[in-house]
């Protein structure tokens, strides 16, 4: 089921953003017509960003229940466990936001 749900997600990622990167070339009239390559390029930029978004909600996810999963262990560690996880999330989340950022800079190559 979670591949399903990923094959899912990469695809509405791929669509929405191959449709909103295209948006600007179509209209500005000085461009030339859609190609081939430049689909290409929209999709690759909607899969990277895709891809990014999945994986950060999948890392995330696990790390929340690994952490919930050790405080009902160990409930006298929850505060050192709690922050440790804030801090591995927003590791995670810095990751995918280089890696949508580096999806959106080589739409325009």
């Amino acid at each position: 089921m979670k591949i399903a749900h990923l094959a899912l997600a990469t695809l509405v990622g791929t669509v929405c953003a191959s449709a909103a990167l295209a948006a600007p070339l179509a209209a500005d009239p000085a461009a030339p017509a859609a190609s081939a390559a430049n689909w290409g390029v929209g999709i690759g930029a909607g899969l990277a960003c895709g891809l990014a978004a999945v994986g950060a909600g999948l890392g995330i996810g696990r790390i929340g229940g690994s952490a919930v999963e050790s405080i009902a262990r160990q409930p006298e560690m929850a505060g050192r466990i709690f922050i440790n996880m804030l801090l591995t999330a927003a590791f995670v989340e810095g990751v995918a936001l280089f890696a949508v950022v580096a999806g959106f800079l080589n739409f325009g190559k």
